[in-house]
């Protein structure tokens, strides 16, 4: 099994779903005692969410590249960065590194290409839903990708921050964002890109009609098959 490097904390309930992902899907391959090689640089959020809000990108690349060529130095043999916002910082990290780093978006497209969508909405951060990293990596694989309205983004983005990045679950926020799926699906959208992780815990593919693209799981199941392959 090859050893994997996450970096996390980026918000902390991101990251410990990505462990517990890793570790019940490789248990579920392998059986017997078996679970994931990690080895993990978790972040102060309160850091990383300064820098966002500061717009300092630069800053946020050079120090998350250079943790993950320490994660490399330490043993890791792929990378995973366990946020979709911050893959706004991605090629900073892929150009600093010699082993695979599994991106996202990526994930993701493949997934929905899949399934044969070509239009799909994308619920995030104010900056996966503004910032062109994400639609623009989506676009690379033929996919088109559409967002809220500002209002709608404002909605998202104050409940991913002020509520889910706490481990807070409030039922009217839930009750919101299907709303804006439901606006998203009347402008076009095919399926559903849940691009954050905090908002796979608020919204489960259970609760809508739609396709649902869980971008965590997609990019952790990604990331296991790389890790057993021969």
């Amino acid at each position: 099994m090859k050893t994997i490097g996450l970096l996390g904390g980026m918000s902390p309930q991101s990251s410990i779903e990505y462990e517990r992902m890793l570790n019940k899907g490789v248990h579920a391959r392998l059986g017997g005692a078996a679970s994931a090689d990690l080895i993990i640089r978790s972040y102060n959020f309160a850091v990383i969410e300064k820098l966002q809000a500061n717009d300092e990108w630069e800053a946020a690349g050079k120090l998350l590249a250079s943790d993950a060529v320490a994660l490399q130095r330490s043993g890791a043999k792929l990378i995973l960065l366990c946020t979709n916002t911050m893959h706004v910082v991605a090629p900073a990290i892929e150009a600093a590194l010699d082993i695979p780093f599994i991106h996202l978006a990526d994930t993701t497209a493949s997934a929905i290409n899949s399934a044969g969508l070509s239009t799909v909405g994308l619920l995030g951060t104010r900056y996966t839903m503004e910032h062109e990293f994400y639609r623009g990596r989506l676009q690379e694989h033929g996919l088109e990708a559409i967002t809220p309205d500002a209002a709608d983004r404002t909605i998202v983005h104050d409940i991913i921050f002020n509520e889910l990045t706490q481990g807070i679950i409030n039922p009217d926020s839930k009750a919101q964002c299907l709303d804006i799926i439901k606006r998203l699906t009347a402008r076009g959208a095919e399926g559903i890109i849940a691009g954050c992780t905090e908002i796979e815990h608020l919204v489960t593919s259970d609760d809508i009609d739609s396709p649902y693209f869980a971008t965590a799981q997609l990019h952790a199941e990604a990331a296991i098959e790389l890790a057993l392959a021969d």
